[in-house]
């Protein structure tokens, strides 16, 4: 006869057994790269106030796609080699890509890399441009397509290693008469690429977030399956003249594979972070000279040796993860301006003779004409998209600008997740995204034009994304 004691212990073990949740479905993973370079030139690369033409390409642009899969919930997280794409674009290549996976537009995440030395892709305009639109959709929808297609029994870890030496605040305070005018003829309390020299810069007006956060993916066999990288730096620059070239975020994910001896089917991409007034000038020191396209090989070589570094020290890769997708539509006010700014706007358009035109301030009439737009656009708000995603312990947050580095910062302090990636130019690209305080210092990223939204726009929208993240947390 078994003593009560035994029979206790027995029905609580029982009920504690009853009680106990049930196991995340196993994790499948799969990853594709497209190349989506252009066939026709001349193209034009949009990154500037004026025309630049590409006449060929240095190295290829393609569209990287990690596709993860736990019981039904599937969700596509896709780096494409593009200045940045907007909503339109991209909801065309997801529409492709949902019908032909059965994967939901809405668990869809994907991100610019925000090359500069990229091609628009222009529904009109000159025939080799039009013609790369279609390249483009086809090209991003397809990689989506591929990675459902490869999907295979998979394991995830995520670290993160540092590389600071690399990423520097743009923004910067000048010594005293320094500073000149902006476009509006008036003096900023900060200057973006201010230059060099001691006897112009007094101190950055803003950190950097040294970090590379990776997300890796091993197979059933923990063989090296795939590898979704952070980095908060803007493109680096100086690729070849006339030529389109994916930046360092293509040659990173054309060096990384060599550090884990990973096969031909291994995927690396390197995506975009909150990045928005972080960029690869050391301000404060004179670096050496570079050829074409060196600075480039450098700044993805020792991000690949990062990414190396953050990999060791994953204790072990996952299978039973909790895989979560949430998506919020947020409705900003766009910026509005004064009707005396737009009176002196008219007239800083109106000037026409070139000795006139040169007493201006910098970029003048590009920010005059600018200020008319914001003033004449019919819609008083801005519907812009927010994703997150939750990966075991990881969150993931998408934002459809070019983000500051303390909105990613902040993200990462309050984010009820150990681990937290943010990525800019996901889904869209509406403009700089200045946090309030740095609206109040001025400065490009804050000029009318330049930004578009509500100087609390970044309030709102981190707001919004901790609420989401505490939503996938909430669903353990």
């Amino acid at each position: 006869m078994k003593s009560p004691l035994f029979l206790t212990v027995a029905l609580l073990t029982i009920t504690l057994q009853g009680k106990s949740p049930a196991a995340n479905p196993p994790l499948r993973a799969g990853a594709a790269a497209v190349d989506i370079t252009p066939r026709e030139f001349p193209l034009n690369m949009p990154g500037g106030f004026s025309a630049n033409l590409a006449t060929s390409a240095h190295d290829p642009l393609n569209a990287r796609a990690l596709v993860l899969e736990s019981g039904t919930m599937q969700v596509a997280m896709v780096v494409v080699d593009t200045l940045g794409a907007g909503p339109e674009v991209l909801d065309e290549a997801k529409a492709i890509a949902s019908e032909r996976t059965g994967i939901p537009i809405s668990k869809m995440l994907v991100c610019s890399t925000h090359s500069h030395t990229a091609p628009s892709h222009p529904k009109e305009g000159p025939a080799a441009a039009v013609a790369y639109r279609k390249v483009f959709v086809e090209g991003l929808a397809e990689s989506i397509i591929r990675a459902h297609a490869a999907l295979q029994p998979a394991s995830l870890g995520a670290a993160s290693h540092a590389l600071p030496d690399e990423v520097f605040n743009r923004r910067w305070y000048l010594k005293e008469g320094k500073m000149p005018l902006n476009p509006f003829g008036k003096r900023d309390a900060v200057k973006m690429n201010p230059g060099t020299g001691p006897d112009v810069l007094e101190r950055p007006a803003g950190p950097t977030d040294p970090d590379i956060d990776v997300l890796s993916l091993q197979d059933s066999k923990r063989k090296p399956l795939a590898l979704f990288a952070n980095y908060a730096l803007h493109y680096v620059g100086g690729s070849p003249r006339a030529q389109l070239s994916a930046d360092y975020f293509g040659e990173f994910a054309r060096v990384f594979p060599s550090r884990v001896g990973a096969g031909e089917n291994f995927v690396a991409m390197m995506s975009n972070g909150a990045s928005g007034n972080i960029n690869n000038i050391p301000f404060n020191v004179v670096r050496p000279p570079r050829e074409p396209f060196e600075q480039i090989r450098i700044v993805a070589q020792k991000a690949a040796d990062t990414a190396w570094l953050a990999l060791r020290k994953i204790d072990a890769h996952r299978s039973d993860i909790r895989v979560g997708m949430v998506q919020r539509e947020v409705v900003l006010k766009y910026r509005r301006p004064t009707e005396e700014q737009v009176a002196e706007a008219r007239a800083i358009v109106a000037v026409k003779e070139k000795a006139d035109i040169e007493k201006l301030p910098n970029l003048a009439q590009n920010y005059a004409r600018s200020t008319i737009a914001a003033a004449e656009r019919p819609q008083d708000t801005l519907s812009v998209q927010l994703q997150a995603i939750r990966l075991g312990d990881v969150a993931v947050c998408g934002v459809p600008f070019e983000t500051f580095v303390e909105m990613g910062l902040d993200l990462k302090k309050r984010s009820p997740f150990p681990k937290t990636i943010v990525i800019g130019l996901a889904n869209g690209r509406h403009g700089y995204l200045p946090t309030f305080e740095q609206h109040q210092l001025g400065g490009y990223e804050t000029w009318l034009g330049t930004n578009v939204v509500e100087e609390q726009a970044s309030v709102i929208l981190t707001q919004n994304l901790l609420e989401m993240m505490e939503e996938l947390k909430a669903s353990e």
